[in-house]
């Protein structure tokens, strides 16, 4: 994988990245998240009074623990549900479809049995494509050379 620019959605500029702990658990569990779909990060960055995206230069180091979801499958589908619960992983980056506010809804009927499995993919397939990659650990973070920050108009 070659350089690229992605974008992490903010109410502010973030020169140096860090992996916060949040209240909150996670599609892909702790860690500072972006993605390469710029109009997503507008996204996430409206949600603030002040948005900003937040640009970075990412050329990733092949050597790191790398765990990428080429496309929503049970496989990822598990790995988000243990996440959200609050399972650690030991990977350094995590890469794949976001579960957004309505695929999560999605997941929490499915963890809940208010849906099967099957019926869950029926409903989660028709969703617009997102993507997401988690910097998990300080070595990961070393592979993000912030470029700029942009205000986004609301």
């Amino acid at each position: 994988m070659g350089k690229m620019l992605v974008y992490h959605g903010s109410y502010t500029e973030i020169q140096k990245p860090e992996i916060i702990e949040g209240k909150y658990t996670k599609d892909f569990g702790t860690g500072f998240y972006c993605t390469v779909i710029k109009e997503q990060a507008e996204r996430w960055a409206k949600r603030y009074s002040t948005p900003t995206v937040n640009v970075y230069s990412l050329l990733i180091d092949e050597k790191l623990d790398i765990l990428e979801f080429k496309s929503m499958t049970d496989e990822w589908l598990d790995f988000i549900i243990d996440c959200r619960n609050g399972k650690p992983h030991n990977h350094d980056i995590v890469i794949g479809a976001m579960a957004n506010d309505q695929i999560y809804n999605f997941i929490a009927d499915y963890i809940d049995g208010i849906i099967t499995r099957e019926q869950f993919w029926v409903l989660a397939k028709f969703k617009y494509p997102t993507h997401q990659i988690n910097f998990c650990s300080e070595e990961a973070l070393k592979c993000l050379t912030f470029c700029r920050s942009e205000a986004v108009g609301i």
